[in-house]
């Protein structure tokens, strides 16, 4: 799905049950918009790990503690210096 549109991602991860891993900001958007509770997104944030091998690492050491509020519908951003979850629909 390299080519697709962020909109052809959300469909896919929706209809899949999966879940998004980006450094997009825009997917961000699109959760607010939407309003739904799926699909969830991981959001690679300010200087965080660039690196594809780096970013599984660290989503390996933290997915026992994320996978709950990935299972329920969330969006997480992983920063340098910490992670934030937040449920899902966004609301204004």
């Amino acid at each position: 799905m390299h080519a697709a549109s962020d909109e052809e991602i959300f469909n896919h991860a929706h209809a899949e049950s999966r879940v998004v891993v980006s450094a997009d900001t825009d997917f961000g958007t699109l959760l607010a918009t939407r309003r739904q509770t799926s699909p969830s997104v991981i959001l690679f944030r300010h200087g965080s790990q660039h690196q594809p091998a780096d970013q599984a690492q660290l989503l390996r050491a933290n997915l026992p503690q994320l996978a709950s509020a990935l299972d329920n519908g969330s969006i997480i951003v992983i920063q340098p210096d910490r992670i934030r979850i937040r449920a899902l629909p966004l609301l204004p």
